[in-house]
Formats: structure tokens, sequence, C-alpha cells
């Protein structure tokens, strides 16, 4: 498999792919990361008024998000479902910047999205931790099976890596829809106050959804690769 042309082209196609996606998002976030919003509001800030005052389906702000902590990490800002805790990373919590405002706007849509009951958000959920398992031990499953000539083994595989794509296609919908969430919750809260606020809030949260879509695109090519690796070897 490691000397399959195809699967070199692979290995190239995702890389340029994902690589892209995470140079774009990140010269966006280098961006508008050193232009100041026009509210002056700090990411923590924006994500505390949103809290109080957005609509979480009738639910209190602080019962849809019950804490607002800062992580560790650069760009691992997040919203727990568990327990539904936001984490903002150093940079995004204490800069008053347009893409501090959207990064947190974007994580409490996701708040929003839990509280209001999105049925994608559920199922995304439940399928959270077959899809942290599954691509490591269905690459382990499928290598095996073709070492082994096995194709049952590599089909189970297969199935397994089918749930990590499932899980990725899943996530481009809720994401998106949290940063529409996102622009609405800014744009009715009057933290909007500029055209440059809109026009950066807008870029970072299409910046977001674009590594989003290389993921699933990569996946996709990725599960496509396995299934015609399979048919070769039955």
């Amino acid at each position: 498999m490691f000397f399959d042309p195809l699967y070199i082209a692979l290995i190239v196609v995702t890389l340029v792919i994902s690589g892209g996606a995470q140079l774009y998002i990140r010269s966006t976030y280098g961006r508008w990361s050193q232009v100041q919003n026009g509210p002056r509001l700090s990411g923590a800030q924006v994500a505390e008024l949103l809290r109080d005052r957005a609509d979480f389906g009738g639910r209190p702000g602080h019962e849809a998000i019950t804490a607002i902590n800062v992580v560790p990490g650069n760009l691992s800002d997040h919203f727990d479902p568990r327990d539904r805790s936001l984490g903002l990373s150093a940079a995004v919590a204490q800069t008053p910047s347009v893409a501090s405002m959207a990064i947190a706007a974007h994580e409490v849509g996701h708040a929003q999205q839990t509280a209001q009951g999105s049925a994608l958000m559920q199922l995304r959920s439940l399928l959270v931790p077959a899809a942290s398992l599954g691509p490591n031990l269905a690459y382990l499953l499928i290598f095996a099976g073709l070492i082994m000539n096995l194709t049952g083994l590599v089909t189970i595989g297969i199935a397994f890596f089918a749930i990590a794509v499932l899980f990725s296609i899943l996530t481009l919908p809720v994401e998106i829809g949290a940063s529409r969430r996102a622009l609405a919750m800014l744009d009715s809260t009057g933290m909007l106050t500029s055209p440059q606020d809109r026009d950066g809030a807008r870029s970072m949260l299409t910046a977001a959804a674009l590594t989003y879509l290389a993921a699933a695109v990569t996946s996709v090519l990725t599960l496509l690769y396995y299934l015609t690796l399979a048919r070769r070897n039955a």
C-alpha cells in the first residue's frame, strides 16, 4: 500500500487541500487578530455578553453556557456540549480583536445549537467516541487484513473509517450553522459597529468553514481509496 501510486497521489492531494486550508485560516486570523473590533471587547467579554443577551431557546444563558474558561493552545477554542462549557484560547479570550470577536461568537453559536436541540449537533456528539478511535483502528484493521489476506478484516476496517467520514461530513453543516448564528447574534446585539467589523467577522468564519470542508473532502477521498483497495484485493 505504501508504494501504490494511487496512495502517493492521495497523500499529495490531501496535503495540498488540508495544508492550503490551514494556511488560509492562519493568514486570515493573522490579519484580523491585529484589527481592533468596534466595541473594544475581548473574546471572553464577547462570549459573556452573548451569554447574557442571546436566545438559547428559552433557557437562561448561564445554563446554556455554564462556564467560560481560558484553555491552552493556539486556535484551540471550543464548546463542550457534555458540560456546556466554553473554552477560549488565551489570545482570543484576552484580545479585543475582530478575530477574537468572531471566534468567541462562533463557539457561542455551538452553545445555542445545543440549547435549542439541534439534531445535527446531537448526532455529531453521539459519533464523537467512534470518530476519535475510527481512523487509527481502521488503518490497523485494513493493514492487517491486507497482510493476512483477510477480506472481512479489511471490510470491518473500512466500516470503522466510514464512521469517521460520516462525522466529518456532519461537522460541516454544524460548523456553518454555528457561524451563521454567530453573525446573527453579533448583529442583533449591536457588536458589529462598522463594515470593517462585519467584513472581518465574515472572513474569519468563512476561513474556519473552509478547514472543515477540506477535512470532509480529504476524508471522503481516503474512504474511496480504501474501497478501491478492497476491490483490488478481493
